[in-house]
């Protein structure tokens, strides 16, 4: 049976039979090679469920399928027991944001998705939700970070302007979504 290359593959089995064909020396190949992308990791913390996950969501094929779907599960709504398709970015934010506070990408997760039936509920309980929230869509998620202030990691995310970021003082938490960049304090 033939081995199948991908284009990666192809272009490494190339660049190697050139290196080979002109006597490039091996740190000379290695200073044209492209380095594979380094591995991206988060720990998750339900505040709600008490479950706790930490899993490479991304490697250097791209996102972690089964990852991507046990982070689904954990972010689900949990008073409807539903989950939804989160929004891949939203893991990068957090990883990014973690690189940018200096700290390893362990967060505590106050809400993430959030049924529309669980949204207009907490609405109608005057809780301070948005009609159209990014997170009925499963596109926001609400964290804080244990050992570094929230107001902080919300410097922080605003000097990334990536998504909405919204700052909760009182309740100890931040907003992060993927929809346009703005900013508000609740």
């Amino acid at each position: 049976m033939r081995a199948r290359l991908d284009r990666r593959g192809f272009l490494l089995a190339c660049t190697v039979g050139l290196a080979g064909a002109s006597r490039i020396s091996q740190a000379e190949l290695a200073a044209v090679l492209p380095l594979p992308t380094p591995a991206r990791w988060l720990e998750l913390f339900n505040t709600h469920t008490s479950e706790r996950l930490e899993l490479v969501y991304r490697d250097f094929r791209g996102f972690v399928a089964p990852a991507i779907e046990r982070f689904d599960w954990l972010l689900r709504d949990h008073r409807a027991r539903a989950a939804a398709r989160m929004d891949t970015a939203l893991y990068d934010q957090l990883a990014d944001l973690a690189l940018a506070a200096g700290i390893e990408p362990r967060f505590e997760v106050i809400s993430a998705y959030r049924s529309p039936q669980t949204n207009t509920a907490l609405k109608a309980a005057g809780r301070g939700v948005a009609t159209r929230s990014m997170h009925t869509q499963g596109r926001a998620i609400d964290i804080r970070v244990r050992g570094i202030s929230t107001a902080r990691l919300r410097d922080l995310a605003l000097e990334a302007k990536r998504g909405g970021v919204g700052y909760y003082r009182g309740a100890d938490f931040l907003h992060l979504d993927t929809g346009p960049f703005r900013y508000w304090a609740g």
